[in-house]
């Protein structure tokens, strides 16, 4: 019994001798976690007591701080969302659409930017979108033709458009001074690029560019035409002037018979 209870003795031993490293190291990890956190609290209260003491602006300086750290929140949905498909055609001018589409609960206005205005615009530059509503803009570009070091045909292209996006209030004419008068509160929306196809070969982008832009055209040909007179209209006013003109040719004609009579 004494040599067993000896054995048992050394075993209690031998297992706490191999369970104290993993004892003494998850102590030491959850010490040092709570440490770092710890620290990590004491340094965010510090910058906190020091932005407060910059000055009276410190609430707006704050409230920036954390509009940076949020995601931004898109007001427009794009189609395509991040491209500009254009047909490669050298020394052509090419068009390309896009579908924008406000998802707002607020009228929206929105502005193109491109990094090449002398060889692109955009038809419209700009406009205000009800709540729910989308307009298709068309975008045009002049395709330079390829030097002698460059390829016959490249998809990819320097060339990036813009589009950005501001919160207005209500209906109203669109002004590019706009997003220049309310800068803060503009957001940029997407940042395109441009990619050429092959007009000489079918593919799915090359066809969806040929419906955008005939539906463009189409949007484009209903806002052309002319808008009904919405003044109010004499009701019957082709009737009381056959009304006059057979009173007056009844009163002529019983001239003539009294003149007969009276001869």
């Amino acid at each position: 019994m004494a040599g067993d209870s000896e054995k048992m003795g050394s075993d209690v031993k031998a297992w706490s001798l191999c369970r104290m490293p993993f004892w003494q190291t998850s102590n030491s990890s959850s010490s040092s976690s709570s440490t770092s956190s710890m620290h990590n609290v004491r340094q965010q209260n510090q910058s906190l007591q020091s932005i407060k003491r910059s000055g009276p602006y410190s609430s707006a300086t704050v409230s920036s701080m954390a509009k940076s750290l949020l995601p931004t929140r898109r007001r427009l949905r794009l189609d395509p969302s991040n491209k500009l498909f254009f047909p490669y055609e050298p020394g052509k001018q090419v068009r390309s659409a896009i579908t924008i589409k406000n998802t707002c609960k607020s009228h929206v206005a929105f502005k193109f930017q491109t990094t090449a205005p002398k060889s692109c615009y955009m038809r419209p530059p700009g406009g205000v979108l009800t709540p729910g509503e989308s307009i298709i803009a068309t975008v045009f570009k002049f395709v330079e033709p390829p030097e002698n070091n460059e390829k016959p045909f490249d998809q990819n292209c320097k060339v990036k458009f813009k589009i950005m996006s501001l919160k207005v209030k209500g209906e109203m004419d669109y002004v590019p001074e706009l997003f220049d008068e309310q800068r803060d509160q503009v957001a940029i929306e997407q940042i395109l690029r441009v990619v050429f196809l092959d007009p000489e070969r079918p593919s799915p982008a090359l066809e969806r560019l040929k419906r955008q832009l005939a539906e463009a055209e189409a949007e484009l040909e209903a806002r052309k035409k002319p808008t009904e007179e919405a003044g109010p209209q004499i009701a019957g006013e082709g009737l009381v002037i056959d009304e006059w003109k057979e009173r007056r040719e009844r009163y002529l004609a019983r001239q003539q018979v009294e003149g007969v009579d009276s001869v």
